[in-house]
């Protein structure tokens, strides 16, 4: 086995999921799950293909976005390293909804269908996993929802950095997120100016600091009920 497959099986091993499964689950899981470089820009999916694989991200940031007919983008998530997506369109086996794309160079986990399938199958701690997964991914869309369409800038903002810490959907995040302001303006809907004015304004209520290469979070809780 070449040192990049072994460090890339390792990463494997420290997810949630698969540190319930069994030496032999896991023996396929390495065997049959693949890695892929995607570059800044670059697309780790596209809406209208066919499913085929459980999407992890070993390292860097991804979106989860959408055009509309005239141009515009919504962007629906975005998953840093330790995150996985796809799972409901695998469980439809249907086209892809969404275009997913690499906010920066990232490397990408793609399980195949069929071994995604497999452990459904055979796996019951893999199953009480994705019910998890699911169930909190709804409660993430439904959030997006609301302060969509109830909240001004400043407030999504700090939703937006706050949902970076779902324990479940995205475990082992750092207080110190290595995020741009430009990322943050992609993941919140807004521009990289008005992005920098909010970080400003939630800097100043102390519930975090912008550092060099990145945001220090220094208070989670307030950032997830800034003007709630």
């Amino acid at each position: 086995m070449n040192s990049d497959k072994a460090s890339f099986n390792q990463l494997l091993r420290q997810t949630i999921w698969a540190q319930q499964l069994t030496p032999e689950q896991m023996a396929r899981v390495e065997a049959e799950t693949v890695e892929q470089f995607v570059p800044k820009g670059g697309f780790v999916c596209r809406k209208g293909e066919m499913v085929d694989a459980w999407i992890g991200v070993i390292e860097g940031l991804i979106k989860i976005n959408n055009l509309s007919p005239e141009g515009k983008s919504v962007t629906f998530a975005g998953v840093p390293a330790g995150g996985w997506i796809g799972e409901g369109t695998l469980l439809k086996q249907e086209h892809r909804k969404y275009d997913v794309t690499a906010l920066r160079d990232s490397r990408i986990a793609r399980m195949p269908s069929k071994t995604f399938m497999w452990l459904l199958d055979t796996s019951l701690p893999f199953t009480r996993f994705l019910l998890m997964q699911l169930n909190e991914r709804l409660g993430q869309f439904i959030g997006m929802v609301e302060f969509d369409r109830l909240l001004d800038v400043d407030a999504k903002v700090a939703r937006c950095l706050a949902a970076l810490f779902n324990p479940h959907l995205y475990p082992g995040t750092n207080t110190l997120l290595q995020i741009s302001q430009e990322e943050v303006g992609y993941l919140s809907g807004a521009s990289r100016q008005r992005a920098n004015q909010a970080l400003q304004v939630l800097e100043k209520e102390g519930l975090l600091k912008v550092d060099y290469g990145g945001i220090q979070i220094l208070d989670l809780e307030g950032l997830r009920n800034f003007r709630k």
